[in-house]
């Protein structure tokens, strides 16, 4: 039998495709992905239920982030904008016009995902044709125009006390199902398992995307803009598309934040505040790989929510050591510290240096 030969660029591809399904990597996702299910049962506590649901739902707001920063190239300052339009379409839908069933749900939904991809080509067209220093700004500023707006548009929007609402059906909070395996299976277990598999969704689709030739072209115009522009490609169309693609996960990703908060507001869907917090838990998980996003958005989550309680604990270990006391005030200062070290001996991020560690010992062992 004929012995086929392949380019090292075949090989390559052939070797990569292998070990998205093999090795300690897929097992690794695997584990991953059995905890999330698993979360319910392992723990009966909302609070830290609400916390893993929230580094769920900003894992997928995060890697959308990753493919317009770590793919492309481009640096956008306004990504929670499509966040923001996501979740007060839910909210607007919900709460305002009181179309409380599951078609309405699916269907502002879409209209979030239609109307952020429309604004993400509006903005693309005028701004990234010149300098992606250009479309930053921009963007930055859609974002506290819209912010401005929905404090303005009280009639609409709520203003700034935001707008509650209740779901439909299996959703609503003071829905159950029953107990299974011990747990009462309420409507805010059946919302968590429906973000989890949406936020699957979006994941699959992303790695899709950035492992498709059209991914490729990206990453070339990343790492060498004027050589793509001399090898025939429109860079700025393959912007617009990825900005388009990034703007629609974010708005999913936003509807599903709606749809475990119960309630919208300017200042927890299109803050700045919220925009840094993205941009922090890419740089935590390392850019350009699509799963810091889960591990960036873990830290930034876990530490914020249980670093304060370190005072509690100390207080109630050390109560006659006011220096002990004292010094678990500072949580904050703590937070940045760990940020700093993270930063100083992670520089490509926790999955990009990790990456760059596996790849070195491959090259070793192969040449």
């Amino acid at each position: 039998m004929e012995k086929i030969h392949l380019t090292p660029v075949q090989e390559y591809r052939l070797r990569e495709r292998a070990e998205r399904t093999s090795g300690s990597v897929f097992y690794l996702k695997l584990f991953l992905l059995a905890f999330f299910l698993s979360v319910p049962f392992l723990f009966h506590s909302f609070e830290i239920l609400d916390v893993i649901l929230k580094i769920i739902v900003f894992s997928a707001l995060v890697a959308s982030y990753d493919i317009l920063i770590g793919y492309t190239g481009i640096a956008s300052l306004g990504h929670t904008l499509y966040f923001g339009i996501g979740a007060y379409l839910v909210g607007i839908f919900m709460g305002k016009f009181g179309l409380s069933s599951y078609g309405h749900l699916a269907l502002a939904v879409l209209i979030g995902v239609v109307l952020s991809g429309v604004l993400s080509v509006f903005i693309g067209f005028f701004s990234l044709r010149i300098r992606t220093i250009f479309f930053a700004m921009v963007t930055l500023a859609f974002l506290e125009f819209v912010f401005i707006l929905s404090s303005q548009l009280r009639f609409l929007t709520g203003g700034d006390d935001g707008l509650s609402f209740k779901l439909p059906g299996i959703l609503a909070i003071d829905y159950s199902l029953g107990r299974f395996l011990g747990l009462e299976v309420t409507g805010r277990i059946i919302s968590y398992y429906l973000i989890l598999l949406v936020a699957l969704i979006l994941f699959l689709l992303m790695l899709r995307f950035v492992h498709s030739p059209f991914g490729r072209v990206l990453k070339s115009i990343r790492d060498n803009e004027q050589r793509s522009i001399a090898l025939g490609y429109k860079t700025y169309l393959f912007h617009i598309m990825a900005s388009s693609f990034a703007s629609c996960v974010a708005s999913v990703a936003g509807g599903c934040f709606a749809i475990w908060v119960g309630f919208v507001s300017p200042e927890s869907t299109l803050g700045v505040p919220i925009m840094l917090d993205v941009l922090l838990m890419v740089i935590v998980g390392g850019m350009g790989t699509l799963y810091g996003g889960i591990f960036g958005a873990s830290f930034l989550m876990v530490m914020r929510a249980f670093l304060p309680k370190v005072q509690g604990l100390v207080a109630a270990l050390l109560p006659g050591v006011p220096l002990a006391v004292r010094l678990s005030e500072r949580w904050l200062f703590y937070f940045g510290l760990l940020f700093i070290l993270i930063v100083y001996f992670f520089p490509k991020g926790l999955v990009g240096t990790a990456q760059e560690f596996v790849h070195k010992k491959r090259n070793e062992e192969i040449g």
